[in-house]
């Protein structure tokens, strides 16, 4: 089966409006991609990604509607899992999968008042109490169910947003695949993180094998390579100057053969599902990325 291509939605921009909310939701929908994301992220000039992915179930008819990621250690998992259910609801059974992780931003758990400390413990459990959730159980004796029914006992797919060898093995408990991110898409890191998920899954006795899903910056928009690096060192500021910088120097999917050969990377290392991430929020990210799928 050929890989399915999805885009982020931008989120991290200053200033985005409605209508350009709806521009892209749109123009998403008539091109020929599978699904749209959106990340999770605090600070900053962030929007909500709750919020705008509700938008885009509104707004689309046949997308699937992803979240890349819920950092769930930060959350309620009732809370979580009524969000799932009601987004699931309102686009129409189009939240087929869900991305959860960890997160490593220790001001934004402070932000909403989280505990930064013992979250991979955390998750573990919220991961339960989720699946309960969506089975109609009690979490509290007696206090009855937490809707909304979304009328699928087990919920939508949950996929782990993990990279180290240590938080791969936690979630190959309990996660149906992996959401592996290589920054500049390259097929090396793509394959050394699904091999040891696959490795994972097989010592702890999983049957199917986990799903695969990556991931990758990119852009195909004017002045992309210096928009690129912004993007990816402004992202990446809180961890310092010289990771931040390092990073940025280290990506370059900012023209056409750039990110033609990304596409093909993922497709070497076994991606079955690739969400590509826009570092601007222009059209163009949407319009020549379709040129370049048709023609490929």
């Amino acid at each position: 089966m050929p890989m399915q291509i999805g885009l982020c939605l931008p989120y991290m921009k200053a200033g985005l409006t409605r209508q350009d909310y709806l521009d892209w939701f749109r123009a998403v929908e008539a091109g020929p991609f599978h699904a749209v994301s959106c990340g999770e992220r605090v600070h900053g000039p962030t929007y909500d990604m709750r919020v705008v992915l509700s938008a885009a179930a509104a707004v689309t008819q046949r997308l699937e509607i992803t979240p890349t990621l819920y950092v769930l250690p930060m959350h309620s998992a009732a809370r979580v899992a009524k969000e799932i259910a009601t987004l699931d609801i309102l686009s129409g059974g189009r939240v087929n999968k869900v991305c959860v992780g960890y997160g490593g931003r220790e001001k934004d758990y402070e932000a909403l008042g989280a505990t930064f400390k013992g979250r991979y413990g955390r998750m573990d459990r919220q991961v339960e109490d989720m699946r309960r959730v969506w089975a109609g159980e009690e979490l509290i004796p007696g206090a009855g169910s937490i809707g909304p029914d979304m009328g699928r006992p087990g919920g939508p797919a949950l996929l782990a947003g993990a990279m180290g060898p240590k938080s791969i093995e936690r979630c190959s408990h309990w996660a149906a695949g992996l959401y592996a991110w290589s920054g500049n898409g390259e097929a090396e890191e793509l394959s050394r993180t699904f091999a040891m998920a696959d490795e994972a899954w097989e010592r702890n006795g999983r049957e199917a094998r986990p799903y695969r899903m990556g991931g990758f910056w990119y852009t195909l928009a004017e002045n992309g390579q210096q928009r690129l690096y912004d993007y990816v060192y402004e992202y990446l500021a809180i961890a310092g100057h010289e990771i931040a910088t390092m990073m940025a120097e280290s990506v370059h999917r900012s023209n056409a053969d750039a990110v033609r050969e990304a596409l093909d990377n993922a497709e070497a290392a076994g991606c079955e599902e690739l969400f590509m991430v826009p570092a601007t929020a222009d059209l163009a990210e949407v319009e020549k990325l379709a040129e370049l799928l048709a023609a490929r």
